[in-house]
């Protein structure tokens, strides 16, 4: 898990949750993933957290009864195939920034969290709301966040968010892409810092950016040098200057004005098929021309 961790291998991932879902056998994924989706409750996915600020999404995650409306058994049923996009954060699940962030903060403590806030205290002595601080307790064994912990500290070290490492700050992170059909993937990194004794949790979510270690990550880890180092290395200072001076929205711009013309672009008929000869092959000279001759055999030689 480690080194599935730091390198991002969604294989991994995706079997790991086929193993879940198949916990109660191949033909009954509900029971699977209804136990899943328990532990998604305990870490605040699917409601809000209660930050004490206006328009909170809730996020979602799918439901054993989702899937069986959205894939009847009459018609073949759904099974952990299905769905394995989810083992890798897609699909249908939805999480907040918010609730990256928090999921961080969660892993960070080895296992519970307090609801966000942003408002430590009123000026005139009022106390903030009891519910910021009720510790909500997650169902795992410690030595699982700490097998977590260390996959992250590693991505940093030697993975794929190598680019968020801070002087002096042990860094523990995961690195993101989320995949976008309207355009560019958005680049997506959550961490916290420092690896022990841990002083804060963040997720960087940008849009239309690419991979999470193309803007998010540098992002995230300039904002984690700068509240605990109080300042930017100088052998950083060009990533400053990078994601400063960075021009995501000419490069969005762009690309839908692309889009546009495609759209404008004659379509294919829906029951045309591409012409056979100019499908690419791997495989060289696989199909001769019509119209070429067959090659003659070459003259023997007849020396004694």
């Amino acid at each position: 898990m480690v080194d599935a961790l730091a390198h991002s291998c969604n294989t991994y991932y995706m079997n790991k949750y086929r193993d879940e879902i198949d916990k109660f056998g191949y033909n009954n994924p509900q029971a699977g993933l209804d136990e899943f989706n328990k532990y998604m409750v305990q870490f605040g996915f699917g409601s809000k957290l209660g930050i004490d600020y206006p328009n909170e999404s809730p996020g979602g995650f799918p439901t054993s009864a989702y899937y069986d409306k959205l894939y009847p058994k009459i018609q073949g049923g759904w099974h952990s195939p299905t769905i394995m996009s989810c083992g890798i954060g897609q699909g249908e699940l939805q999480l907040t920034t918010l609730q990256m962030a928090n999921l961080a903060a969660c892993i960070a403590n080895r296992g519970y969290w307090y609801p966000p806030h942003l408002i430590k205290e009123f000026k005139d002595g009022t106390p903030i709301p009891d519910r910021f601080y009720e510790k909500h307790v997650v169902d795992v064994d410690r030595r699982h966040f700490e097998t977590v912990v260390e996959g992250m500290d590693q991505c940093v070290v030697r993975g794929t968010a190598r680019v968020a490492q801070v002087p002096g700050v042990a860094v523990c992170g995961k690195t993101g892409t989320s995949q976008n059909p309207h355009g560019d993937d958005h680049s997506v990194f959550f961490a916290f810092a420092p690896k022990e004794n841990p002083k804060i949790a963040i997720a960087v979510y940008v849009e239309n950016a690419g991979w999470g270690a193309s803007y998010a990550a540098p992002i995230a880890g300039l904002m984690i040098e700068k509240m605990l180092n109080d300042t930017i290395s100088t052998a950083r200072l060009y990533l400053e200057e990078r994601m400063i001076n960075a021009d995501l929205t000419s490069k969005i711009l762009a690309s839908r004005a692309q889009e546009k013309i495609q759209a404008k672009l004659p379509k294919p008929k829906p029951d045309s098929l591409p012409d056979p000869a100019k499908i690419p092959t791997e495989i060289p000279d696989a199909v001769a021309p019509k119209d070429s001759k067959p090659q003659t055999a070459r003259p023997q030689n007849n020396r004694k």
